[in-house]
């Protein structure tokens, strides 16, 4: 069954390529929705698909990559608007 949950990602994740890593490995686990930056120097994404990869998909996200430093995911169940693939906001 597919989900939707809505995240607010904090830390050091604008100016390091979050955006991309996030969109990246949304592509690798199969993840549609969106991802951009906030004001406030968090970053939001809407993230759908099946249960399991929502989470594998939110454990990577933590994982980061050399330049991500993730310390916290807000994450919020929301409407499944199915999306087609992951997409980049500005």
């Amino acid at each position: 069954m597919k989900r939707a949950q809505h995240l607010i990602v904090s830390g050091r994740v604008q100016g390091v390529g979050f955006r991309y890593f996030a969109q990246a490995t949304a592509i690798e686990y199969g993840i549609t929705g969106w991802v951009r930056n906030l004001n406030d120097g968090t970053v939001e994404l809407h993230a759908e698909g099946d249960e399991a990869r929502v989470e594998s998909y939110k454990r990577a996200l933590y994982d980061g990559n050399r330049f991500v430093g993730v310390e916290r995911i807000e994450a919020e169940e929301t409407t499944v608007e199915s999306f087609r693939k992951f997409d980049i906001r500005y």
